[in-house]
């Protein structure tokens, strides 16, 4: 699930409104310029009747198309090729990141230009502080229905989201603490096996 909200949050076709695509392509355009991101975030579910299911808070590194993300123990790592995911206590599963799996928002995506093949968008406001930009999926089969994605205009980034699923829950995320010059070292975002000697490693 947080996967699909920090591709969210950092971005976000025939009818695509030119002016929310001329937004989404200045971010895209902006983030490409940046050598490593990293940023609090934290997401609250609500149910249809937008009562309050939970809330989760935790940082999230990001360098081309490596991220490391931490919530809690639970640990993601991706190099790109390969993705690490630690429960935080007895074991860390292991797969190939799969680049052509469309029915998820993933952080590969984040440099890209995705949502012209993936979405139909459209700007719906752009009063106060953020342009807000609904998003809805060409591709029935992803796990969502909606995106609302809201642009902070002074930091042209994606820091606001709001994702509908297929139940009418809603996932609201918010990126804080934004740092756009952080030195990231390759290692970063690699699982060090010989830092958990007792974890059990679970190749998919």
């Amino acid at each position: 699930m947080f996967i699909l909200a920090i591709s969210a949050i950092l971005f976000a076709a025939a009818q695509n409104d030119p002016n929310a695509k001329k937004i989404l392509d200045d971010i895209s355009n902006k983030l490409k310029t940046y050598k490593g991101i990293t940023a609090n975030f934290s997401y609250t579910t609500k149910d249809r009747n937008n009562k309050p299911k939970g809330s989760i808070n935790g940082t999230i590194s990001i360098k081309d198309k490596q991220y490391y993300i931490k919530q809690d123990a639970a640990e993601i790592y991706s190099n790109g090729v390969n993705i690490w995911n630690y429960d935080g206590s007895s074991e860390v599963t292991v797969s190939e990141v799969d680049n052509s799996d469309d029915k998820m928002l993933t952080p590969q995506k984040f440099l890209t230009n995705f949502y012209d093949k993936d979405f139909t968008y459209k700007l719906v406001s752009s009063s106060g502080n953020y342009n807000e930009i609904v998003m809805i999926p060409t591709d029935k089969r992803k796990n969502f229905k909606q995106v609302t994605v809201f642009a902070d205009k002074k930091k042209n980034l994606i820091t606001k989201a709001k994702v509908l699923d297929k139940s009418d829950n809603t996932i609201e995320f918010t990126l804080s603490n934004i740092n756009t010059n952080a030195s990231l070292p390759d290692s970063r975002f690699v699982f060090n096996a010989s830092k958990y000697p007792n974890v059990e490693i679970i190749n998919e």
